[in-house]
């Protein structure tokens, strides 16, 4: 397949209170730089929302260090409720958000107070990490990274991958290596987790995929490497993550990945036997920024998002965007005018 996918976007996060969830995950994951902020009726997700169309406040914020960012959701018209059984390593769907660590100890430092840190430990292909879950029950695996847009004060970057739980491996690593091109298989093990302070003998089987920083795309050099970590369980059937909730409720509810060429992308997957399940068709405005956005299920229901910009806003207080549509967006941006979005700050 061609390659057009160039990095992982941001990853949905819903919440009870965008307000707060936004400063939080400015002040705790240096999510600083403000995309959009936009409340609007979700009108094309009502095969997810069950079957009505919510009205919702949508924030995509980013650290400008690099990588993905957090598009942080809340429903205006009901309460977003949080999964009823405990989301453990394994459960099907996304269960971590990957985060960039410009120096694991500060990162590790930073989390100190709080219970659910692990010890820093090694990965399977030599790198530090650790697990923390932050207030809102969202697992977190920061990894060390040596690919940066540009660093900051901040302790960590942005979104480099996710954790997502299968229940049969070879159909998801088909997925996943259809949807996003070039990729390479880092590894595939079977082994006990030992991460989570657990006395669980539990067997899982976990591959790792990664894909290089994407040399086309407008923002390839922000976004960076990428990589999705793939988890069966070995010995249960887990129930998904969403299982009985609605897309928006608490949690990760989708992982985005940018896109060069929507049509195209399009077409590969239906080829490949992946049907788009939702599709904006043309630009969707969100306060400025724009873009075609679509939805794809993977092997077990899990929600990605692709979305190809359109539109993004360089200096919103001087009206400044930057069009990319003419373009296809096929060559990455100048650096100075992807370092000027950091002037739009979260307040």
């Amino acid at each position: 397949m061609t390659d057009l996918i160039t990095g992982i976007q941001q990853i949905g996060i819903g919440v009870q209170n965008a307000e707060a969830a936004k400063l939080f995950y400015k002040n705790n994951f240096g999510m600083a730089t403000l995309v959009f902020d936009d409340i609007a009726e979700a009108s094309l997700m009502t095969k997810y929302t069950g079957d009505s169309i919510h009205k919702r406040h949508a924030i995509l914020s980013l650290n400008m260090a690099g990588g993905g960012g957090f598009e942080i959701w809340q429903f205006l018209t009901r309460k977003a409720v949080y999964s009823t059984t405990e989301i453990s390593f394994g459960a099907v769907g996304i269960f971590a958000a990957k985060i960039k660590s410009q120096n694991i100890y500060l990162s590790h430092k930073h989390f100190k107070s709080n219970k659910s840190l692990t010890a820093i430990t090694k990965t399977t292909d030599g790198r530090n990490h650790f697990w923390v879950q932050d207030e809102y029950k969202n697992w977190f695996n920061f990894i060390e990274c040596n690919h940066w847009f540009k660093k900051n004060k901040t302790h960590c970057g942005g979104v480099c991958g996710a954790v997502i739980g299968v229940t049969n491996m070879e159909k998801a690593i088909n997925f996943y290596t259809n949807l996003l091109g070039t990729i390479n298989i880092i590894y595939d093990k079977i082994e006990e987790d030992n991460n989570f302070n657990t006395t669980s003998k539990k067997k899982f089987r976990s591959v790792l995929l990664k894909k290089e920083a994407n040399k086309k795309g407008a923002f390839a050099k922000l976004l960076g490497n990428l990589e999705i970590e793939l988890v069966q369980d070995l010995q249960e059937k887990r129930t998904p993550i969403y299982n009985n909730r609605y897309w928006g409720d608490c949690g990760f509810i989708h992982l985005c990945f940018d896109v060069i060429n929507m049509d195209l992308l399009k077409i590969q997957c239906e080829t490949a036997g992946y049907n788009f399940t939702v599709d904006s068709k043309n630009t969707f405005e969100m306060e400025g920024a724009s873009g075609r956005f679509c939805y794809i299920e993977d092997a077990d229901g899990t929600l990605i998002e692709l979305v190809e910009t359109h539109k993004v806003p360089i200096l919103k207080k001087m009206g400044l965007y930057f069009n990319l549509k003419q373009q296809k967006a096929k060559r990455p941006l100048p650096n100075w005018i992807i370092a000027c979005m950091a002037f739009n700050k979260i307040k």
